[in-house]
């Protein structure tokens, strides 16, 4: 009876802190406007790198959306980096004017690929921008991105939204990547601290992430390593909610699975490797910025935390335990958090109707735990799209 109170406490104290810190940054989102500081004016060279891994369905639409960008185009290249892409692919994309990359790997990764492309290209760049295969930029990306950089910045992350207002699982997906924003970008960066990276949508000070990426070769999760090793070296990174990347989301129960296994993987396995640093530092140095970071990805999974605590609260209730009130109020602070972090825009019929996917995301979200240790050894690939050649025109 000593050891389940004991482990009863526990779990309550980890989850009362996993409340309490994101209802702390669903506050403080409300206090964000923009990134302080006035832009130098000069317009940079950009090299748009796009990896592309089996992603024949979307990648021809993401360069012909780059190229549609409203800057310069003599001071950007786009890069995609296409691994196991089909010939006809490669033709259609060189058709409109872009050569990509043509890579191959015993084993892929997205770093991989982005390391072979940054060793391509050569020096003659000032900014990196890194995108998904599935990503489409606003005309204005570039725009927004160089304004950022020249107040000083050396690392960005845009406002990534869904491309279509869909339904069901897809908007849930939406709405989960719409609070990242609220609490991980907006959040953070009203209280001084570094947004989060989400793995595409992001700009860079060329040499300053061609040398941090240097030493990164993860096997899924790279924006997370790239995240803690920026933030270990002091770099502030930047949040340019008027830099907005299209991004496609997850519409069904099994590709959410794979997805959250990689990434929950890599919260994990690269806070637990990097947490010793960053105590030292905050001892040392009062290095807020690179602790904090780590106490993020030990955050348990946004989608199950309510649900635990639903569970916790009907459990506690029923069998009247002492800590039903302690279990309803972090229910209640949790419910309150997402309140302030979703977008009024999301408040509608097809939200409230997605939200009957719930009990389905939270199983697959449970599921997604047991991939953790397959995701720690080989890269678990998320599909976007249905892809238009047929096998006949196969590489």
């Amino acid at each position: 009876m000593i050891a389940f109170k004991v482990l009863a406490t526990v779990l309550l104290a980890y989850l009362g802190w996993a409340v309490l810190y994101q209802l702390t940054y669903a506050i403080a989102g409300h206090f964000f406007k923009k990134e302080k500081g006035k832009a130098d004016g000069k317009f940079r060279r950009f090299a748009v790198l796009v990896p592309a891994y089996r992603e024949d369905a979307v990648i021809v639409d993401t360069v012909r959306a780059v190229l549609r960008q409203n800057y310069p185009e003599h001071l950007y290249e786009v890069v995609p980096i296409a691994d196991q892409i089909w010939s006809a692919t490669v033709q259609e994309i060189q058709r409109l004017g872009v050569q990509p990359l043509q890579v191959k790997f015993e084993k892929s990764t997205k770093s991989k690929s982005i390391n072979a492309a940054l060793a391509h290209i050569g020096d003659n760049f000032d900014a990196v921008v890194v995108l998904d295969a599935d990503n489409h930029p606003k005309h204005d990306f570039l725009l927004q991105m160089n304004e950022a950089l020249g107040k000083g910045y050396k690392a960005i992350q845009g406002r990534r939204v869904e491309k279509h207002q869909a339904e069901g699982f897809s908007m849930l997906d939406g709405v989960s990547e719409a609070v990242n924003n609220h609490l991980l970008c907006s959040g953070h960066r009203s209280m001084g601290l570094s947004a989060r990276l989400a793995g595409s949508g992001m700009a860079f000070d060329f040499h300053t992430f061609k040398n941090v990426m240097a030493g990164i070769d993860a096997i899924g999760g790279f924006d997370k390593e790239l995240e803690l090793k920026l933030t270990q070296q002091g770099v502030r990174i930047a949040y340019a909610p008027d830099a907005v990347v299209l991004d496609e989301k997850v519409d069904n129960p099994q590709t959410f699975t794979r997805q959250r296994g990689r990434w929950l993987a890599a919260q994990y396995r690269y806070g637990k490797r990097f947490a010793g640093p960053a105590f030292r530092q905050l001892v040392t140095k009062g290095d807020l910025d690179f602790f904090n970071k780590t106490l993020q990805m030990a955050l348990p999974p946004r989608v199950l935390l309510p649900g635990v605590l639903a569970i916790g609260t009907l459990v506690s209730v029923a069998l009247q335990l002492e800590a039903a009130p302690i279990w309803a109020m972090l229910l209640g602070g949790n419910l309150l958090s997402f309140g302030l972090s979703i977008p009024r825009a999301y408040w509608n019929k097809q939200f409230f109707l997605s939200l009957l996917q719930l009990p389905t995301a939270f199983l697959s979200t449970l599921k997604a735990l047991t991939l953790i240790r397959v995701a720690a050894k080989q890269f678990l690939h998320t599909p976007h799209g249905t892809v238009a050649f047929t096998a006949g025109k196969g590489q």
